[in-house]
């Protein structure tokens, strides 16, 4: 399958996510972060920047009721088991709308759950009916793929890094599973921010925890490419997959282009020769 987007160490597809990750080579992937749909988008409004926003994300964010769901979230990470190498991992972030439903397939079909995270956005949204307590976190899942495996994990670089933005985490102390991270900054948000983008913070610790350089990491919901920014500035390869064009063409693309060109001065003349030629897509 040719890629929509393709660089030195990165593919991007555009298309069906589940079609897509049949056609990449079985046990190919080191790392997986996949951000599904929640299903939350109900008609119902938040709070954004003071003012009241709806919350529909898209028709893609929709819940097709309990049974499609269901089936929806089973297949992708099916797949996603098919193309992770035995030794690799998988994290899944969601809310209640859709973390109960994705911890419970990973169950039946035999993944060994290493942590949940609890994903602390200091500064959340309020609430705006006055009716509940303030959504305010998100549930990460990290799992692999069965209990005997050997997966990756940086202990000694999560004990000893300078995560400053983490409330809990104390010099040279064990990471905990509480995480103080706050929703993304503007200089992420350049090109735009699209409706689920996840903060580079966020990334940069998962991908930097279970993973090691030259590692291959795949986001099968990539959206505007938070995770590929996050494996570039880590010296790992990227594959990502959408099914929304758009996404891709505003945000993730223009975003990959701009951190090659941080990260290589190579990268950059190239990019530039590209665009004056009309040879980019």
């Amino acid at each position: 399958m040719k890629p929509y987007f393709e660089k030195i160490g990165i593919r991007l597809f555009y298309g069906d996510i589940i079609n897509t990750l049949k056609q990449l080579p079985s046990e190919s992937i080191d790392l997986i972060f996949a951000d599904p749909p929640y299903n939350l988008s109900n008609g119902g409004f938040t709070c954004h920047a003071g003012k009241r926003v709806g919350v529909n994300k898209g028709t893609w964010d929709k819940s097709k009721g309990a049974e499609e769901d269901f089936k929806f979230h089973y297949n992708w990470i099916k797949a996603c088991r098919t193309v992770l190498k035995s030794d690799g991992s998988l994290w899944i972030s969601g809310t209640y709308h859709s973390i109960y439903l994705c911890g419970y397939i990973l169950q039946k079909q035999g993944w060994h759950i290493l942590n949940d995270v609890c994903w602390y956005k200091p500064n959340a949204s309020p609430n705006l009916s006055c009716r509940m307590f303030t959504a305010s976190h998100e549930t990460l899942l990290w799992v692999k793929k069965n209990k005997n495996a050997k997966h990756i994990f940086n202990y000694k670089l999560m004990k000893h890094s300078d995560f400053s933005q983490d409330i809990i985490k104390k010099p040279d102390k064990q990471m905990r599973s509480v995480w103080a991270i706050g929703t993304p900054k503007n200089g992420e948000k350049k090109y735009g921010k699209h409706p689920t983008q996840k903060p580079e913070a966020l990334l940069e610790r998962i991908i930097t925890a279970s993973s090691a350089e030259g590692d291959t990491v795949l986001d099968p919901f990539c959206g505007s490419a938070t995770t590929g920014v996050a494996a570039i500035r880590h010296k790992r390869k990227f594959v990502g997959i959408d099914f929304e064009k758009k996404y891709l063409d505003k945000y993730a693309i223009p975003r990959l282009k701009d951190e090659l060109c941080s990260s290589s001065t190579s990268d950059c003349r190239l990019q530039e020769e590209e665009e004056e030629y009309g040879l980019l897509p």
